[in-house]
């Protein structure tokens, strides 16, 4: 064992080691490793690029572009879409969903705005409080009398007229033009509607193709309906060809819709092979295939 006085005098010197030995290590700590070693600062920033980045994000001249003037892009018309989607289905009237509108509820509307003479909101209030008029019977016998006095014909009448003027038409294309193209065909169609047409022939087409037929041969407008001879079509394929134009040339005919074939003024026509005397006191207004077309 030590003597009591050193261990005394290890007591005393211990505190000023450790507060020593601490004082060095926080000066090596801080103190700089090299001294003489110059500060790196940043370089300063270039003018231009200063006064770049003080610019907005657009640029200094983009401006937001007026409505109406955006560009078309595909997130433009969904949001467009979507919006239009939205307001279709809001429902706009007070009582929400319509009941299923039915035969009563329709007539019931019918007659609040036929009462007053329009179909609004006040004119129906204003029927309540006058006496509504008397309804009169829509037909009468008076009436119907004079419908069929005046050329009412029942269905199964106007069907057999619609195909007799079928087969007129389909008669006249074949005799007349079957050697003809088809716009040759429509051409001579096209003047006997043309003439059905003018108040100056038969108001049908069977009475423009066999005008005057009754008069004695070669007197009638067309040569085949007074020559005398059978005019049973004799080239199957031709006819078919015939009827199945005279079926929408009829169609056009008693619809009021224009051919187009010829002009409607159109009412005269002969083939080339011929010269007729009345050519020269008609107008000149067409020549398809084989046949010159004439007008007054």
């Amino acid at each position: 064992m030590r003597p009591d006085w050193q261990q005394k005098v290890a007591r005393a010197v211990s505190p000023v080691l450790m507060i020593g030995a601490a004082a060095l290590v926080l000066f090596v700590t801080l103190s700089p490793a090299h001294a003489d070693t110059d500060v790196a600062l940043p370089a300063p920033m270039p003018d231009t690029v200063s006064q770049l980045r003080l610019q907005p994000a657009l640029g200094p001249t983009v401006v937001p572009p007026a409505p109406g003037e955006q560009p078309l892009t595909e997130a433009l018309l969904a949001n467009y879409v979507k919006r239009q989607q939205e307001l279709r289905s809001v429902d706009v009237t007070l009582a929400g969903p319509q009941p299923e509108l039915t035969s009563d509820m329709l007539m019931g509307y019918i007659s609040r705005g036929s009462l007053g003479g329009g179909n609004n909101a006040l004119s129906a209030i204003a029927s309540f409080t006058q006496p509504a008029p008397r309804a009169l019977p829509s037909v009468t016998s008076e009436a119907l009398r004079t419908y069929v006095e005046t050329g009412y014909q029942p269905t199964a009448k106007r069907v057999e007229h619609a195909n007799s003027e079928r087969e007129c038409l389909a008669q006249a294309i074949y005799h007349e033009a079957r050697g003809e193209s088809a716009t040759g065909q429509l051409a001579v169609a096209n003047v006997i509607v043309n003439r059905a047409r003018s108040g100056q022939f038969p108001g049908s087409l069977c009475g423009v193709i066999y005008q005057n037929a009754d008069q004695g041969r070669y007197r009638c407008q067309f040569t085949f309906a007074c020559d005398g001879r059978d005019d049973t079509p004799g080239e199957r394929s031709a006819w078919l060809r015939s009827k199945a134009l005279a079926k929408e040339v009829y169609a056009e005919f008693a619809t009021g819709r224009e051919i187009g074939a010829v002009p409607g003024s159109a009412l005269y026509y002969h083939t080339t092979a011929v010269r007729p005397s009345w050519s020269n006191t008609f107008s000149r207004v067409a020549e398809v295939d084989s046949h010159i077309f004439y007008a007054p």
